[in-house]
């Protein structure tokens, strides 16, 4: 039970981290009308900052995993 619950919290953490990454990226880029809100631009905003996340989390999982273990 214990590893479900830390794996819940750390994949929630990371979606946390990519929305703040993303919307950081994504709030000036619409300030300065470079592309509209739910338009293409946007999409691959966020598909990419979720890339650059999952990769991240992927690479830091087993430093994690092994310091939680100890």
């Amino acid at each position: 039970m214990r590893k479900q619950l830390i794996g819940f919290a750390y994949v929630s953490i990371w979606v946390v981290i990519w929305g703040t990454i993303g919307s950081l990226i994504d709030y000036p880029l619409l300030q300065s009308n470079i592309y509209l809100p739910g338009s293409i631009g946007q999409i691959t905003t966020f598909a990419l900052t979720a890339c650059f996340s999952i990769v991240l989390a992927v690479l830091i999982f087993p430093t994690l995993n092994s310091k939680l273990n100890e």
